[in-house]
Parts: C-alpha cells; structure tokens; sequence
C-alpha cells in the first residue's frame, strides 16, 4: 500500500535550519504580481529591498522553498506517483511579523493522514521558530489521488457557509502567461506547473499555476485593499483550494469584512468564474 498512515504518522519530525534574505522575498513577492505599476509607492514596499515589508504566504516558501507538497512525499510510509498530487488547502497561522531577512529552526511531520475514499489526504504541519520564539505555523493538505480506501478516519469535511450579502470588495487581477515559470524560482519544481508533457499524463490540457501562487495574489489584494496595506495585521490565512487555474486567466477575488475577518472567494473570470479558492478566511488585528 503506497499510504501506511500508522507508518507516517509515528515517523519522527524533521527538524533542520532554514534561511531566507531579502532577495528570496522580493522574487517571492514578483512571482505572486508584486512590483504593478513599477514605481508605485505601495507596490515598492515589495518589490525595493530600502523598504520591503514581507507578506505572510512568504512563510510557504522561505527556506525550504517546497511548501509541504513535495517534501512531505519524501517523509515515511508516503510512496506515491507525483502526477497523482494536488495541493488541496492550506492554514498559515503567524506568530510575529516575518523579517526581511533571518535564520530559523523549521520542525516538519505528518499531523494526520484522512482516507477519503478514492483519495488520501496528508496534513504536514510545520513549525518555524527564530531566536526570539515561534514565527509561523504552516498546515499543507496534501490530496493523494487514488490512494484511499484502506478504511483510516475520514477527517474533517465541514465547509463555510457562503458569506451573506453583496462583497465589499471586487478586483481582478490578470496572470502572465510565464506566471507559473516565475514563481516556480522560489522552489516548488513539480514539473505540473511548467512540463506540457507531464500536464498532460496529470490530465490537464497544459500547466497549471501553484495554489499557492493564487493564495499569495490574493493575500496581497486583501491586504492591501481591506488592511490598509499593512502585512502586520495578518493573523492567519487558510484556503481550499477548490480548482486550478491556467497562467494567461483573470482572478476575480470577492471580499467581505467581518469583525477580524475578511472572507475570500477567488473564481476564474475567463471560465464564468470557476471556482479557484474556497472556504477562505483572512483572520487579522
């Protein structure tokens, strides 16, 4: 059996050092459409290094780059086919606002493995704390096509209510057509994102973007619409993500204010809005 969850669950964490510099964070920050118009003073607070204020999502990648998808593969009792993988959500829960620049102590296991029927669900929480105490906590949903069915928990299934009323907020916000090709630079390579070839044996007619490029767009549009542009009021960030998007297609990114939350729905406009992210909730001060 390629999943043997009692096998990935009791493996012990992974614990090594990571670091990242401003220069990891401005290429972040330009693959997720940063730097619009060039000398815009809000854009330049992403994209010039005299300034730079670091936007949350940064945490999915600094460092390591894999964001849970790939390098949770590689953890005990996971043996599976990389076309079969797709990112299916992610929590990001921050503890203090991320430096430009640091070194720091990143902890990595499976948290839980959900049987779903025809697919597996892996949950690889990782933990990250600098000198001065806990700076993130990162939850990847893992979606393991055709490797359910050996009868494990279900898991969690309950979804959010759709919010109420008209959104308070509506931008679009256009891809490149090399939006995948950028991003990818900040070190998720699964080859979906940039192979024809390999797009194809996934089922997809060409690459598709990263999730979670999708989930830094939009974290940017919210913060910088509804938060004042300020990324120190990001609490924490959690998505679905409820389908692909193709590099060339418009976002149309819906916002509703709440009492500390913001929710979030992300559709495709070329495909009558396709549903995109789900269930997406901005927690903030």
């Amino acid at each position: 059996m390629p999943i043997d969850a009692a096998k990935a669950l009791a493996a012990e964490p992974r614990t090594g050092e990571i670091s990242w510099t401003a220069k990891d964070v401005l290429l972040y920050h330009l693959g997720i459409g940063a730097g619009l118009p060039a000398t815009d003073p809000d854009e330049l607070r992403y994209t010039l290094e005299s300034r730079l204020h670091v936007l949350p999502s940064f945490a999915t990648v600094a460092g390591s780059g894999a964001p849970g998808v790939i390098s949770g593969l590689s953890l005990p009792g996971i043996e599976v086919d990389l076309a079969r993988v797709l990112h299916g959500g992610q929590i990001l829960k921050i503890h203090r606002p991320i430096p430009a620049q640091g070194t720091a102590t990143a902890t990595s296991g499976i948290a839980a493995v959900y049987d779903k029927g025809k697919a597996a669900v892996l949950v690889l929480r990782t933990e990250v704390t600098g000198d001065d105490g806990p700076l993130w906590t990162n939850d990847s949903q893992i979606f393991l096509r055709g490797e359910g069915g050996w009868g494990g928990d279900r898991g969690p299934s309950a979804r959010l209510e759709p919010p109420a009323g008209a959104p308070d907020r509506v931008l679009e916000r256009p891809l490149r057509e090399d939006q995948a090709l950028l991003y990818r630079l900040s070190g998720d390579w699964n080859p979906l994102h940039a192979d024809p070839e390999f797009a194809k044996v996934a089922g997809y007619d060409r690459p598709i973007l990263h999730g979670l490029c999708t989930y830094g767009i939009t974290l940017k549009a919210v913060v910088d619409t509804l938060l004042g542009g300020d990324v120190t009021r990001v609490r924490a960030y959690t998505t679905r993500f409820a389908g692909v998007v193709y590099p060339g297609e418009t976002l149309r990114i819906r916002m509703w204010r709440g009492e500390g939350t913001v929710r979030v729905a992300v559709g495709a406009v070329e495909r009558d809005d396709a549903p995109v992210l789900a269930d997406t909730v901005v927690e903030h001060t």
